[in-house]
């Protein structure tokens, strides 16, 4: 046996078997050295005469989870991987691609030019660079329809989403399944192809099943809005279109082209900006966690229960009316067989997180817990009693969790007593669906409960963003923001309609008056009755509270900005509403006139980004990245525009200083005033990272 090491690659010749192994920690991802080092070893073994098959194996739990994304916005390095893996598929010997967990991207794309697939059990096989704004640019939108058939291939790359073994070997991806060792299954499998004489069978070689001739068309028209807004789609549909009209080698140039037009979009960029974002950063050390109580069974508690059996806690879900609590525990049950139903859950998981939810009347029950959260109605004085009670029956070392949305965190920790042991945990509704959560760090609270709430919102599979405390914390303080101008524009003259087609147009996943009457009016009227430094301004969220205070809460009372039909979840526009409006308009003073669709959106995104800039100078947000996560994760701003701050980079800081001080002149300087930390980032360069890095007192770099 010979071992040739070649940085990250490792060349072992077995016998009659040449083995390349990729070891590139955490994920073998693609990059320029492993290119380089991978198309080297291929080279080699295939010259060498002794070596009659070559297996490519990933060493660690994955084999190759893709490319290097953040080699993307300095452009290719040779050598290509679309390179690399030609000359691989041209091998003289049989090559084996040994596939075993994450294989995604570039490292699907190795396994479709490789002449055997063989895969474990474990495999998670899949091309999802559209969710990054990008199309599989090394041979994925040729070689799989020649695999696979046009119409599956373009499922898994339109998609996104990876498949396992089953499918893989169904659709003849994976030519066998392996079982045990997956480096030593792979070995055994390249002894016996030589045994047989297994030939060399290349992928460019077959031909593509001509598919209906308005297959490709169908597929253009059903594509989505959110997905007609980012070019890869259409350009996918481009590629696999020249793939089946023209020959292998044509066709390849012409995906290498649609992929560089995407990698260079402000599209792909700002969801490249996002994939690093979402990563977060790393929880420190946290306290175990076994045992879940959740104080309060509503729509929010009982989405927190699902979320926490769904990742193996136990759950005690409390709640001293018992009528509240039995309709909360039949509501866990019905939303996990509704999950199987719809196949979204095994119905094995879901009978297994519905065995792990137990109800209780009485905080008692929750002497054991090692974490408590919180999720009762949104009032200080409430939530301070639940607090008091907490800190008296928890055990010593409890995590005491809070979802308030919006109130003071320090406040509600005082009341336990224990205030080092309380956090905020701001979930989303309805929790277990929605992946944001905002960690909330108290004045008082331990490094320890910090990093547990990190890593449990891990473990549910939420992205957590560690924010401060202040009113609103990040994502509903912004909210505010956003919503005054919406809610000034509506006395102005604006039609709710006319807001929501306007920033829906924009890319918003719903217009901020539908979101109102989806969520309920009142809950944002109760908000504003507790906050105590909400701006002493007539006009400020009057349209919302004079509607709550008509009686029109919504979808759930069939009326708020729109009128609903029963059963409807799309509303109508409700001409009293434009009269109620008109007159409130009056009565205040403010003079009604058309607003155009550009200022409708320009105030509220502009809005936005102010507010942001002012909650990075205040500390509140520890970085711009992660207010785009929050917005793009918790209020629908467009995934494709990356965020608030991303896009207001994306036109200029400058531009946006220049934007600010002309709604000034034009509206008054109440709302218009420059956050401090806009004006520092122009001066910087017009990026937040350049700030943010920048020790203080020193030049940025």
């Amino acid at each position: 046996m010979t071992v040739t090491r070649l940085s990250p690659v490792t060349v072992t010749r077995d016998g009659a078997v040449g083995l390349v192994e990729i070891e590139h920690p955490p994920v073998n991802a693609l990059s320029q050295p492993v290119r380089a080092a991978l198309l080297a070893a291929i080279e080699t073994l295939d010259a060498d005469p002794d070596v009659a098959v070559i297996v490519v194996h990933g060493r660690g739990r994955h084999f190759i989870a893709g490319a290097d994304v953040r080699e993307f916005d300095a452009g290719p390095q040779p050598p290509l991987l679309n390179d690399v893996l030609l000359r691989l598929e041209a091998c003289s010997k049989p090559v084996v691609a040994a596939l075993h967990g994450t294989t995604l991207g570039g490292g699907a794309e190795l396994a479709l030019a490789s002449h055997y697939r063989v895969a474990t059990p474990d495999l998670s096989f899949g091309l999802p660079e559209v969710k990054l704004g990008l199309l599989p640019g090394s041979g994925g939108t040729v070689r799989l329809p020649r695999l696979v058939g046009v119409q599956r291939a373009l499922d898994l790359m339109l998609g996104g989403q990876p498949i396992g073994i089953a499918e893989a070997m169904a659709l003849g991806i994976v030519d066998e399944a392996l079982t045990g060792d997956p480096r030593e299954a792979a070995l055994r499998y390249a002894r016996e192809l030589v045994a047989r004489h297994g030939p060399v069978r290349r992928t460019c070689d077959r031909g593509i099943a001509a598919p209906a001739a308005t297959l490709l068309a169908e597929r253009r028209a059903a594509l989505s809005p959110a997905a007609a807004r980012v070019p890869a789609s259409a350009r996918i549909l481009d590629a696999v279109e020249a793939a089946v009209a023209q020959p292998f080698r044509p066709a390849l140039a012409r995906a290498r082209e649609l992929f560089e037009a995407c990698r260079t979009s402000p599209e792909s960029r700002a969801l490249r900006h996002l994939f690093f974002a979402e990563r977060g950063e790393r929880a420190g050390r946290g306290r175990d966690v076994a045992q879940v109580g959740i104080v309060g069974s509503g729509t929010m508690g009982s989405g927190i229960a699902i979320s926490a059996a769904l990742a193996g806690y136990q759950v005690t879900l409390v709640d001293a009316q018992s009528v509240a609590l039995e309709k909360g525990i039949a509501r866990v049950h019905a939303t996990l067989e509704d999950g199987v139903r719809k196949g979204r859950l095994a119905a094995e998981a879901a009978a297994a997180a519905s065995a792990r939810v137990r109800g209780a009347s009485d905080l008692a029950a929750l002497a054991d817990a090692d974490l408590v959260i919180e999720a009762v109605f949104e009032k200080l004085s409430v939530k301070q009693a639940v607090f008091a009670e907490l800190g008296a029956r928890c055990r010593p070392g409890a995590v005491l969790a809070t979802n308030t949305s919006t109130l003071d965190v320090d406040a509600i920790a005082d009341a336990s007593g224990r205030p080092a042991d309380v956090v905020g945990m701001h979930f989303f509704s309805p929790a277990n669906v929605m992946r944001l959560l905002e960690i909330v760090r108290g004045r008082a609270t331990a490094p320890e409960v910090l990093a547990t709430a990190q890593i449990v919102g891990k473990r549910l599979g939420k992205i957590g963003v560690v924010v401060g405390n202040c009113f609103g914390f990040v994502g509903n303080r912004m909210l505010y923001a956003y919503g005054r101008e919406k809610e000034l524009m509506l006395l102005e003259g604006a039609s709710p309609e006319r807001i929501d087609r306007a920033l829906e147009g924009f890319g918003m996943a719903m217009g901020p008056n539908a979101v109102g009457d989806l969520a309920g009016l009142d809950v944002g009227y109760h908000v504003r009755r507790e906050w105590r430094a909400k701006p002493d301004d007539p006009r400020f969220y009057r349209v919302s509270d004079l509607l709550v205070e008509q009686g029109r809460l919504g979808q759930k009372s069939g009326q708020g900005f729109y009128r609903y039909e029963a059963g409807a979840r799309r509303g109508n526009v409700d001409p009293e509403v434009a009269a109620l409006i008109r007159a409130e308009a009056g009565r205040l003073g403010v003079s009604q006139r058309d607003v155009p669709d550009a200022e409708i959106v320009e105030r509220c995104v502009l809005a936005l980004v102010n507010e942001g800039a002012r909650l990075l100078d205040e500390g509140i947000a520890a970085s711009a990245a992660d207010i785009d996560v929050i917005w793009c994760n918790g209020y629908g701003f467009p995934r494709h525009r990356g965020g608030p701050m991303h896009h207001a980079e994306d036109l200029g800081i400058a531009y946006i200083l220049e934007r600010i001080a002309a709604w000034a002149g034009r509206l008054g300087p109440r709302y218009w005033q420059p956050a401090d930390r806009l004006q520092r980032v122009a001066r910087a360069g017009g990026r937040f990272a350049s700030v943010e890095s920048a020790r203080e007192g020193e030049a940025p770099t």
